[in-house]
């Protein structure tokens, strides 16, 4: 008998009593590639902006022979793995005065644990990945969490190998196979990660219907269905619901891509990940925690996570201080470089037109607008009462 407990900290400030530790699932770091098709898709949702960015993209190709291009583009969170691990386990620790386990799942690449398990505070370590899984004319994200770190590599290379797959060479079967062999390792736990989000934007009522379809066909090697921290409270009681038609645990996962620490973990009692692994998969126990920035109105933290995308970090590592070294576009020769080399002035700095527009972007973060606008978009009364009906 599977058992799901959702808390909320602002609401139950002992919720952690009981409790040995605290695990972080799903956060990013610098290793993860972040599309920039949503830059496309703003232009085609809101047309104002199009003739903006026809001449902006005209522009560029006039002065630099390139022309944007959003779909072979990206960018990348800006915490490297130790700060993201050190911000993790650190809500943790000081929060709710408990050991932390922190499992880092970037976009398709497993660089970010690798790297860390030669850090004495980080050895240990779940590989853990966010596996983009196409289904159809869609995709979904899968969390595959503490592979055997002896072949951790060899899975990588076939997860990333059956993403890239052509349409063509999408055998369902082969994909089952992966799935039964991954389920057949003990340590390792899947999740479908932010099931209800309608991400590659195919419309709400067909995703709907590839969601159930892919529980129905691959549904018995899921471990659990993600709550997810950057996704509003009304998507997540969705994704609640259908955890329970399919009889599935629901489970955390922060999404964390920017500084904000993840909004949600999972409590336990176990002392190793492999535990808690243990205690998801065989004893069908989850306790999901709702930290208080999730109470926080979505629509601001989405802004919030937005500018630490874009935002200076003077005091981080080289290469990672400004925002346009941590995007990268295809130079005139087709090669991945970074905005900040591609520059055609002296000083290799983006154009003014541009640092005009994140200046007025950030400036959505400062006082007195950010009040301003949390003010406008709060939403607490509303999740207050559903939490409210929810207990009742």
């Amino acid at each position: 008998m599977s058992q799901s407990s959702i808390s909320y900290l602002w609401r139950e400030p002992q919720a952690a009593r009981g409790f040995t530790t605290g695990v972080s699932l799903h956060s990013h770091t610098n290793q993860s590639q972040e599309t920039l098709d949503f830059i496309a898709e703003l232009s085609r949702d809101w047309g104002f902006l199009q003739p903006m960015m026809r001449w902006a993209e005209s522009r560029s190709q006039r002065l630099s022979g390139i022309r944007p291009d959003y779909s072979h583009s990206y960018w990348t969170p800006p915490l490297t793995p130790k700060l993201a691990f050190d911000l993790e386990s650190s809500q943790i620790e000081n929060r709710l005065q408990l050991p932390a386990l922190v499992s880092l799942t970037d976009h398709d690449d497993i660089q970010a644990p690798l790297l860390l398990r030669s850090v004495p505070s980080a050895r240990h370590i779940p590989i853990s990945v966010e596996w983009t899984v196409p289904f159809y004319e869609s995709a979904f994200h899968i969390g595959v969490h503490n592979l055997p770190s002896a072949i951790g590599s060899r899975w990588m290379d076939r997860l990333r190998a059956f993403t890239a797959l052509p349409v063509a060479g999408r055998n369902p079967n082969l994909l089952r196979e992966i799935l039964v062999e991954l389920d057949e390792i003990p340590q390792v736990l899947i999740v479908f990660n932010h099931p209800i989000w309608d991400l590659y934007r195919i419309g709400r009522q067909r995703h709907d219907v590839l969601v159930n379809e892919f529980l129905a066909v691959y549904g018995q090697y899921i471990h659990a269905l993600e709550l997810n921290g950057l996704r509003d409270w009304k998507e997540n009681r969705e994704a609640a619901t259908l955890a329970s038609k399919w009889n599935q645990l629901t489970i955390s996962g922060g999404d964390r891509h920017g500084v904000e620490p993840n909004a949600n973990i999972n409590l336990t009692r176990s002392s190793c990940f492999t535990e808690f692994v243990n205690e998801v998969r065989r004893e069908r126990q989850s306790h999901v925690l709702y930290m208080p920035q999730y109470a926080e109105p979505w629509k601001h933290r989405i802004l919030q996570s937005t500018l630490d995308a874009i935002r200076d970090y003077p005091h981080f590592p080289e290469g990672a201080q400004r925002w346009d070294q941590r995007v990268y576009h295809p130079n005139s020769k087709g090669e991945m470089r970074p905005l900040s080399e591609l520059w055609t002035s002296e000083s290799r700095r983006a154009p003014l037109w541009i640092r005009t527009i994140l200046a007025s972007v950030r400036m959505m973060g400062e006082a007195p607008l950010s009040g301003t606008l949390r003010f406008a978009w709060d939403d607490s009364a509303k999740m207050q009462a559903a939490l409210a009906k929810q207990k009742a």
